[in-house]
């Protein structure tokens, strides 16, 4: 008797208990968006991430899996600021219901002077936000609205787990200080061959100059080449940085025509893989600044 009221309270247990609720589907445009959505999400969300490690959000071409993956998700997190000129026409494709956030939703955006022959001329806006740590954090808060909005029983966590992101991006952007405010302004100046870095630049000190516009399909000239090289050897630039899914030839070149020297890879619009040196948001821009350090300090 005493095994049968014991069965049946179990079974009346499992009955009042509410099922755990499926993770939410989200997907995000590209790697470190895919990372900060994991971070802020926990558990409440199962991510998939169109454009991954190392790749290259600029030259990127939707998929039919991809496709897929849009309209069968619940929340769907872009960058915005033009960083996915395929953004809007893959989502009408797909038929999603999803809701759609874009993560730079408030930054105050840079201009920034297109090349003539890559951009025909003129301003052009600037969509890597994220690289200010400063405007991470507002990506952050964008992510844990549109996730929270989404789903409101697990609201109370992702602002929990959003505010303790947000408190160590604040942290890690006083250590970028720290740590680039000990090298002199004047040799704060470096090539990169991606023009991926005007937040940085702008929220840190640090002069990047570049032979690409803001995109990667750009081909610099011969004359853009010679004029940069003219330029590092005037103002005495010697590191040249390669960026992780850019062609390293272009930089190396650069660096053997001015005298300088490669100082490494810098992750710009993509994170490392699982096993490299940035496979994170926050690892990225650790990696990035130590690396900008050594080769800024060598005399």
């Amino acid at each position: 008797m005493l095994k049968r009221l014991s069965l049946a309270a179990a079974v009346a247990l499992c009955l009042s208990t509410p099922a755990l609720a499926e993770p939410l589907k989200v997907v995000a445009s590209f790697s470190i968006l895919g990372d900060m959505v994991r971070e802020v999400g926990g558990d409440a969300v199962a991510v998939t991430t169109l454009v991954g490690p190392d790749g290259d959000a600029h030259v990127y071409q939707p998929s039919p899996t991809d496709a897929k993956a849009v309209a069968e998700a619940d929340v769907v997190i872009l960058n915005g600021l033009g960083f996915e000129p395929w953004g809007d026409k893959l989502l009408k494709a797909s038929g999603t219901k999803a809701a759609v956030a874009k993560a730079a939703q408030g930054v105050k955006p840079r201009q920034m002077e297109a090349e003539e022959e890559h951009e025909h001329g003129g301003k052009v806006t600037d969509p890597h936000a994220w690289q200010d740590l400063g405007n991470g954090k507002l990506y952050v808060a964008n992510i844990a609205k549109a996730l929270a909005a989404a789903r409101p029983a697990e609201a109370a966590a992702i602002q929990a787990r959003a505010a303790a992101y947000a408190t160590r991006l604040a942290e890690l952007d006083a250590w970028v200080r720290s740590e680039l405010g000990a090298i002199p302004k004047a040799g704060r100046k470096v090539i990169t061959n991606h023009d991926a870095f005007g937040y940085f630049g702008a929220a840190y000190g640090v002069a990047f100059l570049a032979p690409v516009g803001v995109s990667t399909e750009a081909e610099p000239t011969p004359k853009d080449i010679a004029k940069l090289v003219r330029q590092m050897k005037a103002e005495k630039v010697k590191a040249v940085f390669i960026e992780n899914m850019s062609d390293p030839r272009l930089v190396e070149q650069l660096a053997k025509d001015s005298g300088g020297v490669v100082g490494g890879t810098l992750y710009a619009d993509a994170l490392s893989a699982a096993d490299g040196p940035a496979a994170t948001y926050e690892a990225m821009f650790r990696h990035n600044v130590t690396a900008l350090k050594a080769a800024l300090s060598v005399k």
